[in-house]
């Protein structure tokens, strides 16, 4: 585990730990979560802890063309059930991530520190929301870190308030980068539901391929 010096670069992600800890200390400043994004790694800690910076291997992808979308969820599609916004309301996504219960977690990795980084991120446009409405009211979403340049969108977290509604969140959003000829979407580590959708595990130095 390497701990970071102001103003220092990541090491290499290759010498991360077996789980994936790369180093410890730094700072959340744009230039720094940009600098880490662009190497493949990312920051993931709780709230008493320093900041910590992870480089998985294997890392969970999703591969636009190998999106799965089950017959439930093409039913919802062809209803048009949820409607779907990009950017309007990057703040409240990220919050209602935070917010939301997960299973095996305590308390939220989205630290205040975390969520204002974030937003300074998405206002120098680099962190894209995606909104998930019912009848006016905000029942999912998502946010994560899209690297035109690399052509590689970082999903972070998403939340949900209505059954299949970040789920729906999701597809629409791989759709939309799908036009957009995106190569990859970093989905970091492995859970049944992304895995559902079509996500599968790759070695970290091919994941590192696709941003050189």
């Amino acid at each position: 585990m390497h701990f970071l010096q102001p103003f220092e670069d990541f090491p290499d992600p290759s010498l991360a730990e077996a789980e994936g800890l790369l180093a410890v200390g730094g700072n959340l400043s744009t230039e720094r979560l940009l600098a880490a994004y662009q190497k493949g790694i990312f920051p993931w800690y709780e709230k008493d802890q320093p900041i910590l910076w992870w480089s998985p291997d294997p890392r969970m992808v999703l591969f636009p063309e190998d999106l799965k979308v089950s017959k439930s969820m093409k039913k919802l599609f062809k209803k048009d059930f949820f409607q779907i916004t990009y950017n309007q309301n990057f703040e409240e996504v990220i919050k209602n991530c935070a917010e939301i219960k997960r299973e095996g977690q305590d308390d939220t990795w989205i630290t205040l520190e975390m969520i204002s980084a974030y937003i300074q991120l998405h206002k120098k446009g680099f962190a894209t929301s995606v909104e998930v409405w019912q009848n006016k009211k905000l029942v999912g979403g998502l946010y994560g870190i899209y690297l035109k340049e690399k052509r590689l969108f970082c999903g972070e977290s998403m939340f949900t308030k209505v059954s299949n509604a970040s789920k729906y969140g999701f597809i629409s959003l791989v759709n939309k980068l799908k036009k957009e000829d995106i190569k990859l979407i970093d989905c970091q580590v492995y859970t049944k539901h992304l895995a559902s959708l079509g996500a599968k595990e790759i070695s970290r130095e091919a994941f590192l391929s696709y941003l050189t």
